[in-house]
């Protein structure tokens, strides 16, 4: 049982925890990156009905959906360095702040292809009718007729997964990455006194969605800024 509860404790932990606050930040902004790379790319191959390889991502995505994501990150951490010991590759000392970044790319990359498919299927077609009528190829349309309305349409979305990333990767301490939650676990070992030091992350954390949140509330305005022109013009 821990010590008796202290709440001025909360404001000792607080700048000890933020100290990790970098780690977190660059598990995730790595991760999402590479994420909607891989994301792009799979929705492409979905829309476009690349045979084999659309397949192939409605496989990856269903297991991605299927599976929890500490089970997807224990996978990759004991799973790639096992595959590469077959070909006598020792992956053992590698840091483990790459697989929790490889397990959230390919996380958020399943949940980005699917994003991003459905905002240019929500595009309307008679859009891509009116496209081609004034001689425009089917690569044109795309890029410049659909993904600019896609983007706007996909943003909610996609500021919706930044988030959700950000407190899914309070599980990379569980393989040994010393972010915010693992300097946590060493100070709960060492003071005992949990409450305060889950405490002191729950503000933090919810400092930062905060700060996300109208981060991401200024750039959807920007990005569907035509929208409004739009109806102040009717």
């Amino acid at each position: 049982m821990g010590k008796a509860f202290d709440i001025t404790l909360v404001g000792d932990f607080i700048p000890q925890l933020i100290q990790y606050l970098g780690v977190t930040l660059q598990i995730l902004a790595v991760s999402i990156v590479l994420g909607i790379i891989i994301g792009i790319i799979a929705a492409i191959l979905r829309l476009f009905r690349i045979p084999i390889l659309s397949q192939l991502v409605v496989v990856y995505v269903s297991f991605i959906r299927g599976t929890p994501i500490l089970i997807q990150l224990f996978l990759i951490f004991y799973g790639i360095p096992s595959l590469f010991q077959l070909i006598n590759i020792d992956l053992s000392k590698v840091d483990p702040l790459y697989s929790v970044i490889v397990a959230y790319a390919f996380n958020n990359g399943a949940v980005f292809s699917e994003i991003f498919r459905g905002a240019v299927q929500a595009v309307d077609y008679g859009q891509t009718e009116a496209a081609y009528s004034v001689g425009m190829s089917e690569s044109q349309n795309f890029f410049r007729i659909i993904v600019p309305q896609a983007v706007g349409i996909a943003f909610p979305n996609i500021a919706n997964t930044v988030i959700s990333s950000l407190k899914d990767t309070s599980l990379a301490f569980t393989i040994g990455v010393m972010d915010m939650v693992g300097r946590g676990e060493t100070l709960i070992a060492s003071t005992t006194h949990a409450l305060e030091v889950y405490i002191s992350l729950s503000v933090i954390y919810y400092i930062v969605v905060v700060l996300l949140e109208k981060i991401f509330r200024w750039f959807e305005k920007r990005v569907n800024r035509h929208k409004s022109g739009e109806v102040s013009s009717v």
